[in-house]
């Protein structure tokens, strides 16, 4: 078996070739890193270079954002795996089963905002009269802000 530099493959990666590899800018390459969801070393003319398992931790960081993930909960997510090893296929089955409740609920709460959008959007404004969601004497306020009849989570008010 060859190693990858038997192989004429560069075992580390400059900061350009890991975005053009990743689809991601260099300027959120170096969020990333400021927020410890991937590390580089340095050169001695210090330049960042990336070990080539960043590549799949940055999949691993966009496509749980593509999904809504919030970005706190995907750093508690990568904190809990080698900072120097590639998330694997077992890493992503366990930690995305942890999202699926929270993207059910979210996929719970768009359908319902969507058979209700042509009427009202929910916001508890007081001034439709013909909306379905309307909040007469302002009953909802005790609840807390924002549409309270169609956040899913909360019991529905008749």
């Amino acid at each position: 078996m060859y190693s990858l530099e038997q192989a004429g493959i560069a075992p580390m990666l400059s900061v350009g070739e890991v975005a053009r590899r990743s689809g991601v800018a260099v300027s959120t390459l170096h969020f990333y890193e400021s927020k410890g969801l991937i590390s580089s070393t340095r050169t001695g003319g210090n330049q960042r270079r990336y070990a080539r398992e960043v590549l799949r931790r940055i999949a691993f960081i966009r496509v749980a954002q593509r999904v809504g993930i919030a970005l706190g909960e995907i750093e508690a997510a990568l904190a809990t795996l080698p900072s120097t090893a590639a998330p694997t296929r077992a890493d992503w089955e366990r930690l995305s089963a942890g999202w699926r409740a929270e993207l059910d609920e979210r996929m719970a709460q768009l359908k319902k905002l969507r058979d209700t959008l042509d009427d009202c959007i929910g916001c508890g404004c007081l001034s439709l009269d013909r909306c379905r969601l309307r909040n007469p004497l302002d009953k909802l306020a005790v609840q807390g802000a924002g549409p309270q009849r169609l956040l899913v989570r909360r019991k529905q008010e008749d």
